[in-house]
């Protein structure tokens, strides 16, 4: 999977060949601060290991800190420094992963889990097939 910033100066390619296996990837997370970067009512968002993942252009790269996350743990989140298209965020709490923004890529998995769903829209409905998390999402976190 491959995908570029608006400019094209930074290019991510993803090195996974489950990917698109038939089984879902990625999520969509309704907390406030992925509706602030994805510019829309939900982040579509994959945590993978970061040896999987092939960045040029780094150095267009500019990160800006996140501290008022719902978790308290700061996040770097990496952005074009030229178009300002969000690229990929990072943080302790995952070690050896990245999450990145799946709205650079042409064609995305389908998405696992929704992330903060209590924060939905009310007028926006579950993804089908989605596990639902109340907040943070993954294994052994509460569902609705």
């Amino acid at each position: 999977m491959e995908g570029t910033c608006l400019c094209g100066a930074v290019k991510v390619k993803v090195n996974d060949s489950e990917l698109f296996s038939g089984h879902r990837r990625g999520h969509l997370c309704h907390c406030r601060r992925c509706r602030k970067v994805a510019g829309g009512i939900f982040g579509t968002n994959l945590a993978i290991e970061a040896e999987k993942v092939e960045i040029t252009g780094k150095d267009s790269l500019k990160e800006f800190t996140d501290s008022d996350t719902t978790s308290g743990v700061p996040m770097g989140r990496f952005f074009c420094g030229n178009c300002g298209t969000p690229i990929q965020s990072v943080t302790p709490s995952m070690k050896g992963k990245v999450v990145l923004k799946l709205g650079i890529f042409e064609k995305v998995p389908e998405p696992e889990w929704e992330a903060f769903a209590v924060r939905r829209q009310v007028w926006e409905k579950p993804l089908d097939g989605c596990v639902q998390y109340k907040l943070l999402g993954g294994p052994g976190k509460e569902q609705l």
